[in-house]
């Protein structure tokens, strides 16, 4: 059963020196804005707690991974105020995760569209289950995916990235995304990746957490603009959303 709360919800579980953020939300475990700032303050909460190692994010369900951010509160934004803040949600988790010092490793059990991509890809390993098929949507709503871009360019490079974002309304396998990068391990059962998932992750729990966030800063280098770049990317996601060929697009979405 997943959560029937307007608001969505977020756990997190320890088990030894593994911590497990579980979000959901109604709406195919999308995100309105106060869980989006509930799950960024959450990495920031556990990138300081030396009893964690490790963390695993997963969302609620055998359905939907993340179907991005809330429709409901995309189609509320009035001005260019509202549309910055609007899309800087998922900026400020991308920076939380980007900047956490735990290795964050991923669980996705099922489709996963526009900003779930981007959470999917700012994690530095990923399960997925084979149901795990990808979309970004937003060019077909008026949109772009400036925000989630630098996360997903870096996993998938720009090739694989033309590919996915210039066929809004396709979807890609899980394997797919896996032959991309974005996607670490496949699996067609849910217990076996969940039994995989267990073991890699207490595994690499057990190695010593210094070595392991000095290594995640490597794995990240080169990112440290993007503190800044993803909120000027909100913006500019921000002034397309109010244009009226988005708000035409919308509409029909709505119907």
């Amino acid at each position: 059963m997943g959560t029937d709360r307007e608001n969505g919800s977020l756990y997190t579980s320890m088990n030894g020196n593994v911590a497990t953020i579980e979000f959901g939300h109604p709406a195919s475990n999308s995100f309105v804005a106060v869980l989006l700032d509930r799950l960024a303050k959450e990495f920031d909460k556990l990138s300081e707690n030396k009893d964690i190692h490790v963390i695993i994010l997963k969302s609620e369900g055998e359905k939907a991974f993340c179907a991005g951010a809330s429709f409901n509160e995309l189609m509320a934004v009035s001005n260019l105020e509202e549309g910055k803040e609007f899309f800087s949600g998922f900026a400020h988790v991308i920076n939380a995760m980007r900047t956490c010092k735990k290795v964050i490793v991923g669980r996705v059990q099922g489709k996963t569209v526009g900003g779930g991509v981007g959470l999917a890809a700012a994690c530095d390993y990923v399960f997925a289950h084979e149901n795990a098929a990808i979309k970004l949507s937003e060019l077909s709503i008026g949109i772009a995916p400036l925000v989630i871009e630098p996360a997903v360019e870096r996993k998938i490079g720009t090739g694989g990235l033309s590919e996915l974002s210039l066929a809004p309304t396709e979807w890609k396998s899980a394997y797919w995304a896996q032959e991309k990068g974005l996607f670490s391990r496949v699996f067609d059962s849910f217990s076996e990746m969940d039994k995989e998932l267990d073991f890699f992750t207490q595994k690499l729990a057990s190695y010593n957490p210094d070595g392991l966030t000095e290594w995640k800063k490597v794995l990240w280098k080169g990112t440290d603009h993007w503190g800044q770049l993803l909120i000027e990317r909100a913006a500019i996601t921000g002034t397309l959303v109010l244009s009226d060929s988005t708000r035409n697009a919308l509409s029909k979405f709505k119907q």
